[in-house]
């Protein structure tokens, strides 16, 4: 599978735990909604990731990608220490200016 290089960064930051890089990715006004929350900007974005990977120590595992004009979904399996894994989660993002504008992540 042929991931941007935006994506394959974000999937190897997070497999490395690195909440900085993972963030780093995102423009500066982005917004995460994942598990019922939002988290806007990118200082809220590296404390929901280094929260969520403390607890989970989720690893990311893409299965397929969909690119379609400002958008795109990463179909990922995810794996780790919570209740039911593996699961394959949806990626829903948006771009602003090179960086990630917006993710939502799905079941």
């Amino acid at each position: 599978m042929n991931l941007p290089k935006l994506i394959t960064d974000l999937v190897e930051a997070q497999n490395s735990r690195d909440g900085a890089a993972y963030a780093s990715l995102f423009s500066e006004n982005a917004v995460v909604f994942d598990e019922g929350k939002t988290h806007t900007g990118k200082e809220a974005i590296q404390n929901w990731i280094e929260k969520s990977n403390e607890e989970y120590q989720s690893v990311l595992k893409p299965i397929s990608y969909k690119n379609s004009d400002n958008s795109s979904v990463l179909e990922a399996e995810v794996s780790g220490t919570f209740p039911g894994s593996p699961i394959v989660l949806r990626f829903n993002f948006t771009f602003q200016h090179g960086l990630v504008g917006s993710l939502k992540i799905t079941g």
